[in-house]
C-alpha cells in the first residue's frame, strides 16, 4: 500500500492536533523491520500525547501509540523474517519515533520481542507498555528480597492499568496486596483481582511525616508526588517502593528519613529503555504469572478511529484497567 490509516499528530497554532489520516509509506522512518501492526493499546502516556497536555511528542508529524502487536511484513534484521509475531514497547515510539496507532510501523529490529508463547497478539497489548512496567517493578521488589513472607505491599493508583495487572500479578503470586485508589465503587473490582484490602488514596495525599507507622513491606506506585513520600514514610524497615509513574505530578515532597533511619530503598522503573534481555524476562513471567481470564476481565477494546476520545478520558481518570486499540 502506498498509504495507510494512522492517527496523526501536528503541530498547530495553539498546541497540537490529532486525526486520524492517511500516511505516507515513503515517510516511514528509517529501521530493518516492516511491521503490519494488528493491536496496540491506550496507556497514560498515550493520553498526554493525544491531547497535547504534556510535551511528549518532540517531532512534527507523529503517529501516535507507544506499544503495539502484529506480524513482521519484511526484514533486513537477522533476528526476524516475514511472518514472525512481534510485541514492541517504547523506545520512543510515539514520542521522537513514529508510532503503533498505525497499519504500519518500521522500526529497529533490536526493539522487537517475539510474541510469548500462549499469548495472542491482542494478549500482549491487553498487557501493554503498562502491564509490562507493572512486571519490571515486580521484578525489582523480587530483587530487592521482598517476597510475600516480607508483609503485605501497596499498590497505587490500582483501578488503572499499572495498577491492576500489579494487583493481579502479585496476589497471584501470594502477596497480600493493598491496592489504593481514588474510586470508591472500584472496591469490589480490585478485590475480584485478587486484592486483600483496598484504601482511599485520600490517606496518601496529606503532606507526608519524614516517618509514619510502618505499614507495608513493599509497594508499586504509579502516582509520584506526595502519594509516593507517604508510602517511603510508611514503609517497613528495609522494604522497597517502585516507582513507574507520575499521575499526580514529577515532584517528591520527601525526606532522606526513612532511607537513612530505616534502610527503605526507592526503585526506579524506566519501561521505555529497558534493555531487551529484562524485556524478555518479563514478557515470559508476564505469560506465566499473569492470569488470562483477569486479564480478559479488565481489558475492552477500541477502534483506531476512537483513540483521542479516550485519550481524553484515560487522563481524567475515566478509564479503568486496560483498553485494547484494534488496528487491523
Amino acid at each position: 500500500m502506498a498509504t495507510f490509516k494512522a492517527i496523526r499528530i501536528d503541530k498547530a497554532d495553539k498546541g497540537t492536533t490529532a486525526q486520524l489520516a492517511q500516511f505516507d509509506e515513503a515517510e516511514l522512518m528509517e529501521g530493518d523491520v516492516t511491521v503490519r501492526v494488528e493491536w496496540s493499546t491506550l496507556n497514560y502516556k498515550d493520553g498526554l500525547a493525544l491531547t497535547g497536555k504534556a510535551p511528549v511528542v518532540r517531532r512534527f508529524p507523529m503517529i501516535a501509540g507507544i506499544d503495539f502487536a502484529g506480524t513482521v511484513e519484511t526484514s533486513s534484521h537477522p533476528q526476524w523474517k516475514a511472518g514472525d509475531k512481534v510485541v514492541c514497547t517504547g523506545w520512543g515510539m510515539g514520542e521522537t519515533h513514529l508510532g503503533a496507532y498505525a497499519e504500519k510501523a518500521r522500526v529497529k529490529g533490536d526493539w522487537l520481542v517475539g510474541l510469548p508463547q500462549g499469548l495472542s497478539a491482542r494478549d500482549a497489548m491487553a498487557i501493554g507498555t503498562a502491564g509490562f512496567t507493572a512486571m519490571l517493578s515486580v521484578l525489582a521488589l523480587e530483587k530487592h528480597g521482598i517476597s510475600p513472607k516480607s508483609g503485605p505491599v501497596v499498590v497505587t493508583g490500582a483501578a488503572g492499568g499499572v495498577g491492576s495487572v500489579a494487583t493481579a500479578v502479585l496476589s497471584k503470586l501470594g502477596y497480600h496486596v493493598i491496592a489504593s485508589t481514588g474510586r470508591a465503587a472500584e472496591a469490589d473490582y480490585l478485590k475480584h483481582l485478587g486484592a486483600a484490602e483496598v484504601i482511599d488514596r485520600n490517606e496518601l495525599s496529606a503532606p507526608a511525616k519524614p516517618l509514619a507507622k510502618e505499614r507495608w513491606a513493599g509497594g508499586v506506585d504509579s502516582v509520584g508526588s506526595t502519594t509516593l513520600a507517604n508510602l517511603l514514610s510508611m514503609t517497613k524497615y528495609g522494604g522497597a517502593i517502585a516507582a513507574c509513574g507520575l499521575a499526580a505530578g514529577m515532584d517528591l515532597p520527601s525526606s532522606v528519613a526513612p532511607f537513612i533511619l530505616r534502610g527503605v530503598c526507592l526503585l526506579g522503573i524506566d519501561s521505555v529503555m529497558c534493555p531487551i534481555e529484562p524485556r524478555k524476562a518479563a514478557w515470559q513471567r508476564l505469560a506465566s504469572d499473569l492470569d488470562r481470564t483477569k486479564l480478559s476481565e479488565i481489558t475492552q477494546e477500541i477502534a483506531l478511529d476512537e483513540v483521542s476520545e479516550w485519550g481524553a478520558k484515560i487522563l481524567a481518570g475515566q478509564v479503568r484497567g486496560r483498553i485494547v486499540v484494534k488496528i487491523v
